[in-house]
């Protein structure tokens, strides 16, 4: 069992005081030696005051920047070799830190905690939720327990390689864990209960589903674009050669449509293999770094 050294503790806030008074004081008394940063995303209550009064480092932005923008925030000013990522919405238990730092110390380089089905909000969420690990799932060729959840223990220098990759909104967990799996880094889960978070959450289903959608298409053609591109190719080239082969037995044509998908499929596919390619170059960069 490897050893994890210096321990931080980001905490991305918007508006939560109220949380703040109880979660600080436990995890500063679990954990005296640890940095504990806040990232105050441009809170309108005494989020700020809380944070000082209980002794923890405060990052403020001037205004809301997003969730990601206050992870990326805090990644760059944490000293510590690992960093704990964890909401400050009282939805996290500072008692499974200590799980996540002891299954990280066997080796793995990410672990995160994985919602059961009991501490999704409701049914849609779930629902959504499975969807996505599904997808990734399929996307990276490794079981994700949970794609979205945003508490999770990380080795500091592997995840400020992805710093720029990371959006400003609420989808770092998405993105980062998709980086870690194609960079060959190793990542784990460990299962949690999470609790129900107090006060309103900053997430609006609709357009947000519809935004971790796109940026999961958008990471998995920076992972792996060939899964995407080569379905798409294939359906194209199916549809090509059934529209030739129906003008064909009625009019015995090749007609421009039947030419026109196939040439599509085939710009398609082309357009995968270059973006593999870029991939590769990405990934290499970063190897390098």
């Amino acid at each position: 069992m490897k050893e994890i050294g210096s321990l931080s503790i980001i905490l991305p806030a918007k508006n939560e005081a109220n949380s703040l008074e109880r979660l600080l004081p436990v995890l500063r008394q679990g954990y005296p030696d640890a940095e504990i940063l806040v990232v105050n995303d441009g809170s309108s209550d005494h989020t700020v005051e809380v944070a000082q009064v209980a002794g923890a480092k405060v990052i403020t932005h001037a205004y809301s920047m997003g969730n990601g923008a206050a992870v990326k925030h805090g990644a760059r000013a944490a000293t510590g070799e690992v960093i704990v990522f964890m909401d400050a919405d009282g939805q996290h238990d500072p008692a499974d830190i200590a799980r996540l730092l002891k299954r990280l110390a066997e080796g793995f380089d990410m672990v995160v905690g994985a919602r059961d089905s009991a501490s999704q909000a409701s049914l849609s969420r779930r629902l959504g939720n499975g969807f996505y690990n599904r997808l990734a799932s399929w996307v990276t060729g490794h079981r994700i327990e949970d794609l979205t959840s945003g508490f999770r223990a990380v080795r500091a220098k592997r995840f400020r390689e992805f710093l720029y990759l990371l959006p400003n909104g609420f989808s770092y967990p998405t993105t980062s864990t998709m980086a870690f799996f194609r960079a060959g880094y190793l990542v784990s889960y460990i299962p949690i209960r999470a609790h129900k978070r107090e006060g309103k959450s900053h997430i609006k289903l609709a357009k947000d589903g519809l935004r971790f959608f796109l940026i999961i298409l958008k990471v998995a053609t920076l992972y792996s674009p060939l899964k995407v591109f080569t379905p798409i190719s294939f359906i194209f080239f199916i549809l090509g050669v059934s529209n030739y082969l129906y003008t064909y037995m009625i009019a015995g044509q090749f007609t421009n449509m039947s030419a026109l998908l196939l040439i599509t499929s085939l710009l398609v596919f082309l357009m995968g293999l270059i973006s593999e390619q870029i991939a590769n170059l990405l990934y290499a960069n970063t190897a390098r770094q």
